[in-house]
């Protein structure tokens, strides 16, 4: 079957839906998303979106709170752009019906909350559950504007690139596995758009839902077009470590409120790593935790704020509050046992400041695009906001080549492939692929382990290779040839970038080399990695 429509969105996310909704204003969208329409990572973000909104606070110490976190290689246009248009955004997402908390009853401002690596307070936040509650107001409208379909339980396979009259290669659509019936369809739109999110799931441990296996960087890759910064993976210090638990997230935001990180033996350890402690960026703090659990041998550090009110504290945090209750925990009298978790991709698909991939035709926005906000290492809440105004500012851009008109996309074709009776090369695959990237490119590395990475990829990416040809794909194979691109396209990264930056830490290479790395690591298909020069 051949669908067209004016634009092509993969990923029903903050980004993804979106862009939607101010596209649908010019023409038909067609949302394709791999599970229901809701379930999307953005649905799992606990503590909130950075805006600036509060008195005392302004733009100027949100950019360079960006900056400094971004580890020098943050694109000062692109923060810029982002943390100005914050405030239109926050109110834009309030008009749509999005419930954020208030410091009272009665309406009065916004209760803005303070994460690790912010100077002030500015994160807006629906609770502990704002991810959720944005999520809820974004389907609702979609669900209301004729203007807009969403296929759930659909997942693109590859996109679809044909030449135009100049000879120059563009996109024109994907192809979309229905996986309730396991048909590839071609979908052609002259607007295609990766919103599909992260790549968490290339970790054995990791805060991120089951669906971020990094789907559109993987096409996109495939595709050629430019992929950076893949090196750096940001670990959230702090999930929740218990045996019945899946990952689940303790918010950044706890440590806002005063929650202070202890060792064992009740011992607070972060000043000893960095002047603002608890409320260090990111990778300084899951490298902190690392360290001494190494150094100490322990499998847990905890996270203490039992010093405030109960009663605030089951307000502020009632989701938290609740899941660990389910475990045995009550934050307001016990620390809650954390380790880090594999979190959030700062690389991904190389975009200019309106979401324009280098490939023609091709658009990618949130977690899968590398937009240059986030340089090495994310300042918190900067990633809803990210989705936000890359979701505006890309359908303006292309509200005029939606009016396109897309004659022509091949069908896909089975060839000689057969249904698999091999599922177990799936997953024995998929397991080693996350170990191995756990254990080997993870928080810290070395030059050897990212060496012995490399080899075992090479090998499995030539197994899947054959696998894929010879059988009928599926979703997980397809997930699996993608979080298999994505652990090559990490592993060549970060040997690439012979220092230590951000989120990226080699125990052969521990300082930062300004002479040589002060830029993106920038990967294509037909080229080595290379730099790219930010400014």
């Amino acid at each position: 079957m051949r669908r067209s429509s004016s634009y092509l969105v993969l990923g029903s996310g903050i980004a993804g839906l979106s862009f939607a909704l101010k596209a649908a204003r010019h023409g038909h969208v067609v949302v394709v998303t791999k599970r229901a329409k809701d379930d999307a990572a953005t649905a799992f973000a606990q503590g909130g979106i950075a805006a600036v909104l509060g008195e005392g606070d302004s733009f100027d110490a949100h950019v360079q709170d960006t900056l400094a976190t971004g580890g020098g290689i943050s694109h000062r246009d692109v923060v810029e752009l982002c943390v100005r248009a914050a405030p239109d955004r926050i109110r834009e997402l309030a008009e749509l019906g999005a419930r954020f908390s208030h410091s009272d009853d009665r309406g009065g401002p916004l209760d803005l909350g303070r994460e690790g690596g912010h100077s002030a307070r500015r994160i807006v936040h629906a609770g502990d559950i704002t991810g959720r509650e944005v999520e809820r107001a974004l389907v609702h409208a979609c669900s209301e504007n004729p203007n807009i379909e969403v296929l759930e339980e659909h997942m693109g396979v590859d996109l679809i690139l044909e030449r135009d009259s100049a000879g120059t290669k563009r996109c024109v659509g994907a192809y979309v596995l229905c996986k309730p019936t396991g048909v590839v369809h071609t979908f052609a739109a002259p607007v295609v758009v990766l919103a599909t999110g992260g790549t968490g799931k290339v970790y054995l441990y990791t805060s991120n839902p089951d669906i971020s296996t990094g789907d559109g960087v993987a096409m996109a890759y495939r595709a050629g077009a430019e992929i950076a910064n893949m090196e750096f993976f940001q670990f959230h210090p702090t999930c929740l470590y218990h045996p019945a638990a899946k990952s689940f997230l303790i918010s950044e935001a706890l440590r806002g409120e005063g929650a202070v990180l202890r060792l064992a033996d009740g011992q607070p350890f972060m000043k000893a790593h960095h002047p603002m402690a608890d409320l260090a960026p990111r990778d300084v703090v899951a490298r902190a935790i690392d360290l001494e659990l190494k150094r100490r041998g322990q499998d847990c550090v905890y996270l203490d704020i039992t010093g405030k009110d109960p009663s605030y504290l089951r307000e502020r945090f009632p989701n938290i509050h609740a899941e660990c209750l389910r475990h045995g925990i009550d934050l307001t009298n016990d620390p809650i046992p954390v380790v880090p978790a594999a979190h959030y991709s700062c690389g991904g698909v190389v975009t200019d400041a309106q979401g324009r991939t280098t490939v023609a035709g091709l658009w990618a926005i949130g977690e899968t695009a590398c937009t240059g906000l986030h340089g090495a290492n994310r300042l918190a809440s900067n990633s809803l906001l990210e989705g936000l105004v890359f979701a505006h500012v890309a359908a303006e851009a292309t509200r005029e080549l939606a009016r396109d008109k897309i004659e022509c996309a091949r069908e896909w074709q089975v060839g000689e492939a057969a249904p698999s009776e091999e599922q177990v090369v799936v997953t024995q695959n998929w397991d080693e692929i996350r170990r191995f990237m756990w254990n080997y490119v993870g928080i810290v590395r070395s030059t050897k382990l990212l060496r012995r990475a490399a080899r075992r990829i090479g090998v499995l990416m030539d197994e899947i290779r054959e696998y894929y040809w010879d059988f009928i794909v599926t979703a997980d194979l397809l997930e699996l040839r993608n979080i298999a691109q994505v652990a090559e396209l990490v592993i060549g990264s970060a040997l690439a970038r012979q220092e230590s930056r951000g989120l990226h830490f080699n125990l052969d290479f521990p300082r930062p080399d300004d002479t040589r790395f002060l830029c993106d690591t920038v990967v294509r298909r037909d080229l080595p990695p290379h730099a790219r020069p930010v400014n």
